[in-house]
C-alpha cells in the first residue's frame, strides 16, 4: 500500500511548451538541465508564474511525504517517489509523490493493533491528508478493529480454558467453581427478630 501526495491540481497544469510529467524515484533536490540564472531571466511572466507555482508546489509535496516518511518509522518499505514536471526554466519539479508503507498484519493481535495505529499515524502525518492518505488510514483502523476483535476471542478462550481446568490457574478456579457447585452443608435458615 503507498501513502502519497495529491495528483496536481488544474492550476498547476503545464503551458501547452512544457514537457509532461516524468516518474521518478530520486529524493534529492530538483535536477537543474540548464546552466546559470540566465534560464529565467528569458521567461514570459506566464512562465515565471508557472516556475513559482511549480517551486511551491514541490515544496509542499516534499513536506507531505517526508511527513510520512518520519511517522512510518520501520514500516516504510522504501523512501519517497517522485513525480516530476520539468518547468519552462528547463528544472524538474517533484507535483506528486508516494511512500510504500508495509501494511500487512502482525504476528499477534497485540502487534497488529500496534501496526495498524503507526499506519493510521503515517497516513494522516501531514499537515493537508490527501484522500488516498484517508483512505489508507480508514484501512488501518478496519484492521486494529479485526485485530482487537481476535484478541477478545482469545482472552474469552482462555478465561473459559482456565475457568474449566486446562489453564495455568486452573486449580484456583477449581476450587472456586467446586466451593460455588457443591451443596450447602446446612440448609440455610433465616431467624428475624424484631
Amino acid at each position: 500500500m503507498s501513502i502519497g501526495a495529491i495528483s496536481p491540481s488544474s492550476a498547476n497544469q503545464p503551458p501547452a511548451r512544457a514537457t509532461p510529467p516524468v516518474q521518478g524515484t530520486s529524493p534529492a533536490a530538483p535536477e537543474r538541465t540548464s546552466s546559470g540564472s540566465s534560464s529565467t531571466t528569458n521567461l514570459t511572466p506566464e512562465a515565471l508564474a508557472l516556475v513559482s507555482q511549480l517551486k511551491a508546489r514541490d515544496t509542499e509535496v516534499r513536506q507531505h511525504e517526508q511527513a510520512h516518511l518520519a511517522t512510518a518509522g520501520g514500516l516504510a518499505t522504501s523512501g519517497a517517489s517522485y513525480t516530476y514536471q520539468r518547468g519552462p526554466n528547463g528544472v524538474d519539479y517533484a507535483i506528486g509523490g508516494e511512500v510504500h508503507i508495509d501494511t500487512s498484519p502482525g504476528r499477534t493481535p497485540q502487534e497488529t493493533i500496534e501496526r495498524a495505529r503507526t499506519i493510521e499515524a503515517a497516513a494522516l502525518a501531514p499537515a493537508d491528508p490527501s484522500g488516498a492518505d484517508r483512505s489508507v488510514a480508514a484501512q488501518a483502523q478496519q484492521m486494529e478493529l479485526q485485530a482487537r476483535a481476535e484478541l477478545a476471542t482469545q482472552q474469552v478462550e482462555q478465561a473459559a480454558a482456565r475457568l474449566n481446568g486446562s489453564g495455568p490457574a486452573s486449580g484456583d478456579a477449581a476450587k472456586v467453581r467446586r466451593a460455588y457447585e457443591a451443596p450447602p452443608v446446612a440448609q440455610p435458615k433465616l431467624d428475624i427478630f424484631a
